[in-house]
């Protein structure tokens, strides 16, 4: 199918950034090269290197962002790895990092990806397809005990232990192979008022089995540890994430890295020493506008929260 992708939050991002035209820049989840080519643009002495560890988003990327010459470098990769990604092209710091932590449209289009609850496919939701771990061997394998601490932890899902339960004594019978069958047991373990609530019941079960496919919340932290030691002084760090559990851990970490002095209230003066690290983006976090969310009805939840690296 044609590689399709909205790019979310972009107007909100580039101007997050403040993108210099000498400036190094890194997109670390490239996707379908929206975001990369509003960098790419606005450039002309500086480089942006753009990085996706699905190989057909890298593809479709090189396509768009060809036009722009040497000053787009496509990296297939993880952005966890980001040093190592940045060493190996010979970049020492960055005047601005994007993350965009969401699945592309084309994912979710895509019904052979299994990300999606509204099309039956089998069940995978990786988003590198050359990984060993997908979403059916999670559903098929895990015992019921942490199917239950999945589906509560990274989906804050209250029926979590009713529906690892039904998943268990379902797979005895035979195996669960597509997401209509998950969603159909989802369905079967809730009570009817919860299948009259907003929002599809599967939705915080398909979130939670993704982000642990895909580790999405493993090693979040140093990744952003990460993402400050590759900024050069004055360089910025826009993250667009799209729900509460990504969206508390950069919130966290950005507080923490804002507030320098550690000492406790009751001193009358500072001796811990510790000054600002990051400057918070000025107001409160962005979220699409509604015009955005009518074009684009998967940005509802989108979150976008930036900061400038002082020392």
């Amino acid at each position: 199918m044609e590689f399709s992708h909205v790019s979310v939050l972009l107007n909100e991002c580039i101007e997050a950034l403040k993108i210099k035209p000498d400036g190094i820049y890194v997109d670390c989840t490239a996707g379908g090269g929206g975001h990369s080519e509003e960098i790419a643009k606005r450039l002309s002495g500086g480089r942006l290197i753009a990085i996706d560890r699905d190989p057909e988003a890298i593809a479709h990327a090189g396509e768009r962002l060809k036009k722009y010459g040497e000053r787009v470098t496509l990296v297939r990769g993880n952005f966890r790895d980001l040093k190592l990604i940045l060493a190996g092209h010979g970049i020492s710091g960055a005047d601005g990092i994007l993350i965009d932590l969401g699945v592309s449209s084309y994912q979710l289009d895509e019904p052979e990806r299994g990300f999606s609850y509204q099309n039956d496919a089998r069940l995978d939701m990786r988003m590198d397809q050359s990984a060993p771990l997908d979403a059916w061997t999670v559903v098929n394998t895990y015992d019921e005990a942490e199917l239950s601490r999945i589906f509560f932890q990274y989906g804050e899902e209250r029926y979590s232990r009713r529906i690892a339960e039904t998943i268990v004594k379902r797979r005895k019978e035979k195996t669960i192979d597509t997401t209509h069958e998950l969603v159909d047991i989802i369905k079967a373990s809730m009570p009817k008022k919860a299948l009259s609530e907003k929002g599809h019941p599967a939705k915080r079960v398909f979130q939670a089995i993704r982000i642990e496919v895909n580790g999405e919340l493993e090693g979040l932290e140093k990744t952003l540890e990460d993402i400050y030691d590759c900024l050069n002084p004055g360089g910025v760090a826009a993250i667009i994430t799209f729900h509460s559990l990504e969206d508390r851990m950069v919130k966290q970490y950005f507080k923490k890295m804002s507030e320098g002095c550690t000492c406790p209230k009751s001193f009358p003066v500072c001796v811990c020493g510790n000054k600002p690290k990051l400057e918070l983006m000025r107001g409160r976090s962005k979220t699409p506008t509604e015009e955005e969310i009518r074009n684009n009805s998967r940005s509802k939840s989108a979150r976008l929260r930036a900061a400038r690296r002082i020392l």
